[in-house]
């Protein structure tokens, strides 16, 4: 980098010294087409019910889902990333490829009510189990390669559906592939997968459980998700992926992961997204909650810091209110 003049000649402060000079040469904006809101569709409710854990966040009826899904799209939101609580569970997670599942019933929808909106739907099996995993569970794991067959199977039942994006989240060997050659082979080569490709074994993703009733039964996810120490691990997950067909590539979660978004940007150049999950969005509300810190500026920096670590898209519970405030008062 080129050395610039010395001070006095050169005074930085000239360009911090208004809003309108910061929002001139502003090198990273939020922009709400950019953001992707998770959206939570129960088979069992009428009307929408808070999440304890997520102030702010609920699950919402299959009657309630299109309205929502409207009210993201009039802000601006990009996306929507549709996660289904089914009316029973069972050992197999078959509400998940079912033709009238939650998730596929709401997808119809939701693109009537807003056609301009992308419409997401996450491919996995631990809100559909029993059992809580991702997979086909045998003895005390998960079989892999049992379970590719069923992603396969979910995906296509989605993209059926009308949804214009899967994302399998399962961290299955395999599962990009798998799921790119069920979509081609039906006719559905035009449908973009995004991989959950370094999806770390996080203890940020209670809420999330709690909200789709999805914790493990017995043992826990560290078989199959990442370990967080491993960067380099996480490059060859990305590698694999998009060997495979992956369209886009995610690192999850997002802020304690900055290096690993910024690694994976630089060394593929691929379309990335990144998930700013349930327990980073708790930790921010009951800090401001309590009045610890200014929750509007927190959001703002930290979805400010994910997009310039060289995050394209986020996922982010935070969606719906960050695209009003930068609606209401422009840059922000």
């Amino acid at each position: 980098m080129r050395t610039p003049a010395k001070f006095p000649a050169y005074r930085p402060r000239r360009l911090r010294g208004s809003p309108r000079f910061r929002a001139l040469v502003a090198e990273t904006r939020l922009d709400p087409g950019k953001l992707v809101a998770p959206l939570f569709v129960d088979a069992k409710i009428r009307r929408k019910t808070a999440i304890a854990s997520m102030p702010g966040v609920f699950r919402f009826s299959l009657e309630e889902i299109a309205g929502e899904a409207k009210a993201l799209a009039g802000l601006g939101v990009g996306a929507a990333l549709l996660f289904g609580i089914p009316p029973a569970k069972d050992s197999k997670g078959s509400g998940a490829f079912a033709r009238d599942g939650i998730v596929q019933r709401a997808v119809g929808r939701i693109k009537k009510a807003a056609p301009g909106l992308v419409v997401m739907t996450d491919v996995c099996l631990c809100e559909y189990t029993s059992h809580g995993h991702c997979g086909v569970v045998k003895g005390a794991g998960v079989d892999n390669d049992a379970t590719l067959a069923l992603l396969a199977k979910i995906a296509l039942s989605q993209a059926r559906a009308g949804a214009d994006l899967v994302a399998p989240s399962a961290m299955m060997d395999g599962q990009v592939a798998a799921i790119r050659k069920a979509l081609d082979g039906a006719g559905f080569a035009q449908v973009p997968i995004m991989s959950y490709s370094a999806k770390y074994a996080s203890a940020l993703y209670g809420p999330f459980r709690e909200a789709v009733e999805s914790a493990p039964r017995f043992g826990d996810r560290r078989g199959y998700q990442m370990d967080p120490p491993n960067l380099k691990e996480a490059l060859r997950e990305v590698a694999l992926d998009i060997q495979e067909g992956a369209d886009l590539v995610m690192v999850k979660p997002a802020m304690g992961y900055l290096d690993v978004i910024q690694k994976v940007k630089e060394e593929f150049h691929w379309p990335t997204a990144a998930y700013q999950v349930s327990g980073e969005y708790a930790l921010i509300k009951a800090a401001a909650q309590r009045g610890w810190v200014q929750e509007k500026r927190l959001v703002m920096e930290s979805l400010t810091s994910i997009r310039r670590s060289g995050a394209d898209l986020i996922i982010t519970y935070y969606a719906k209110e960050i695209a009003r405030w930068i609606k209401e008062k422009g840059v922000i």
